[in-house]
């Protein structure tokens, strides 16, 4: 029986290391035809605004939330809020308004919401209503843009089937060890296994590095409030959105997050929220991704099974993952240097995290706790 076992785990490290192994070679292909995509032209740029929830003096805040007020675009109009009248970041966005007076900027501060169990749902909901415009562009406070970047994101409305829209997004390190830990987590393997994704399933989702979606759809879908009930609110907007019969567009702009987890705890509290965010909101899809850790998967079959052919497929492993990182600096972070040493370091870490997403519910988020439940559902801070 035991030999059974033993012949049965060595074929299935097998099984699963090539499966890593195809699917890392798609990584590697979708991000070289994504650099190597063509330009669009310039399309339709209605009124649009941009709706920027705040919460604590983040880490480079004045210059993310100033790349937007520089934006290469008619007419735009942008909201800053936050749920707490004292909150600090809400200085950073008072400067931004002296300092470009030409744009229509707008803070708000401890206004009337409705209570939800998202925070940040909550904060839109208090800042919607000085929205002037019909297209709504709700991005995380961590993230940076280029002058581009509206008409990027607007010009994917130019089809109307079109009813949200989002962005792919880099993390970029603001120094030390754990801030390139994890925007090398981000890099090399969330934004790779998007791309991948892509290749086989319609656009569903959006990221919080950008939420773009019509007035009229959103109202359609239940407004605000429909998200509210859920963490992960820039999920369920695509979901809700397709399920109302549009589409959910990917831009073709790359937005910049700021990495600045302070020590490693943090860090691996923020990559656990996520993991078990996405194994809430999509069990089967997150166990499927097993396939994604192909050196953690080959390390471990060549460890059990101590044969040449695992040998061998943990060194393609290892070959594949090094062509991973380069490709991944040349698409997502041309500006930081290669550091080789990070991809055994990043593969432990986000393999752990994936494996840690099943032991409990618990996340920690801004600083308050939260338990989702099975169905992906906020059942309150505690």
């Amino acid at each position: 029986m035991a030999f059974k076992l033993r012949n049965a785990a060595v074929l299935a490290g097998y099984a699963l290391t090539a499966a890593g192994l195809a699917y890392t070679a798609a990584e590697i292909g979708g991000m070289r035809r994504l650099r190597n995509r063509p330009a669009r032209p310039v399309q339709a740029q209605p009124p649009v605004t941009i709706l920027k929830p705040l919460h604590g003096e983040e880490p480079q805040l004045y210059e993310n939330l100033r790349s937007f007020c520089r934006q290469s675009y008619p007419h735009y109009q942008i909201i800053f809020g936050a749920r707490d009248e004292r909150d600090p970041a809400l200085e950073v966005a008072r400067r931004l308004v002296r300092e470009f007076p030409d744009v229509d900027l707008c803070v708000v501060a401890g206004g009337p919401a409705p209570r939800c169990a998202n925070p940040k749902v909550e904060n839109l909901q208090g800042m919607i209503g000085q929205a002037k415009h019909g297209l709504l562009v709700i991005v995380d406070s961590d993230i940076r843009v280029g002058a581009d970047y509206l008409s990027a994101v607007a010009g994917a409305f130019s089809d109307p089937k079109v009813g949200a829209a989002t962005c792919l997004y880099a993390g970029v390190p603001t120094g030390g060890t754990v801030t390139e830990l994890g925007a090398a987590v981000v890099n090399e393997h969330f934004m790779p296994s998007v791309l991948v994704a892509l290749m086989i399933e319609p656009l569903e989702y959006c990221f919080g590095a950008t939420m773009a979606v019509r007035c009229d759809v959103l109202d359609g879908i239940g407004g605000l409030a429909a998200l509210g009930k859920h963490l992960a609110d820039d999920f369920m907007l695509g979901q809700l959105v397709s399920k109302a019969g549009y589409t959910v567009a990917l831009c073709p702009h790359i937005a910049r997050m700021t990495v600045a987890d302070a020590d490693l705890e943090t860090l691996w509290l923020h990559h656990l929220r996520w993991q078990r965010t996405v194994l809430a909101a999509r069990p089967r899809g997150f166990a499927g991704s097993l396939v994604t850790y192909v050196l953690p998967l080959a390390a471990i079959s060549a460890l059990l099974s101590r044969t040449p052919v695992a040998g061998a497929m943990l060194a393609a492993a290892l070959t594949l993952r090094v062509m991973v990182h380069k490709e991944s600096r040349k698409t997502f972070a041309p500006e930081v240097a290669l550091s080789p040493w990070l991809i055994p370091a990043a593969d432990a870490f986000v393999f752990a995290t994936w494996l840690g997403a099943f032991f409990a519910r618990d996340v920690t988020w801004r600083g308050e706790r939260f338990t989702i439940g099975t169905d992906g559902r906020l059942p309150g801070a505690r």
